[in-house]
């Protein structure tokens, strides 16, 4: 029997075992594709790059999303999630300067539309109501029925005393507190320093929120504490 004979007998005797033990079809082993780990390796660098993350860190921002922090916060964004859960103090102030950058962009395109938008309004419906764009957009809009907002961040004392104030005349207002990473935590800890009754959080009077660049679309001068209303469609600063 020469070599060439031998791979013909082989697969003959194994088909027919295969057969004879029932086997309905022999298939080949499956051979392993690059396309999807490729594909998927190519979209979590462009990810991590649209964050001005590394590759690793946003192997590391999954993880995180995938443990109690993801359950607690589920839509944490990549920067907080990476601050909150940061390993060293040097890593904290880079997420932190990387989500300030973010945001300053973010709320600069938005500025720029909104006076697209405002001067197409007025070219088209000249003297009618226009809507404000800030005011509309999910998950970055202020109450416009008329409440006070006041803008806030930890670690400012004249922050405090003016909360403070406010809460002791019986004021309603809406609360924005600047830096927290979207960590409830935070706030909590500051209003309960603040002496903020939580019954009146309960019922609505005041009302505690993540500022989520906010602050920074308002365009407002001063620094924090401010204290901001809506007077004829647009927030101007209190005294």
């Amino acid at each position: 029997m020469t070599h060439r004979s031998i791979a013909p007998v082989l697969v003959t005797i194994l088909l027919s075992s295969s057969l004879a033990h029932g086997v309905d079809t022999v298939t080949s082993p499956s051979i392993p594709t690059l396309e999807r780990p490729l594909a998927t390796e190519r979209s979590d660098e462009r990810q991590a790059g649209d964050w001005g993350l590394r590759a690793e860190e946003w192997v590391r921002y999954r993880e995180l999303m995938e443990g109690p922090l993801g359950t607690y916060s589920p839509n944490l964004d990549p920067l907080s999630a990476l601050g909150i859960e940061a390993r060293t103090e040097e890593d904290r102030r880079r997420y932190a300067e990387l989500q300030v950058q973010a945001e300053a962009r973010r709320v600069e395109k938005l500025l720029a539309y909104q006076r697209a938008y405002d001067d197409a309004w007025q070219r088209l419906h000249p003297g009618a109501q226009r809507v404000n764009l800030l005011d509309a957009t999910p998950g970055n809009a202020l109450n416009s029925s008329g409440r006070t907002a006041v803008f806030v961040k930890d670690g400012c004392a004249a922050c405090g005393q003016l909360v403070q104030r406010l809460h002791t005349s019986g004021a309603e207002f809406d609360l924005y507190m600047v830096g927290t990473h979207q960590d409830d935590a935070r706030i909590r800890d500051w209003a309960q320093r603040t002496q903020i009754d939580p019954a009146r959080v309960r019922n609505g009077s005041i009302t505690l929120n993540h500022d989520s660049g906010r602050w920074l679309s308002l365009g407002l001068p001063g620094g924090l504490p401010a204290v901001v209303r809506q007077v004829n469609g647009q927030w101007q600063r209190q005294p």
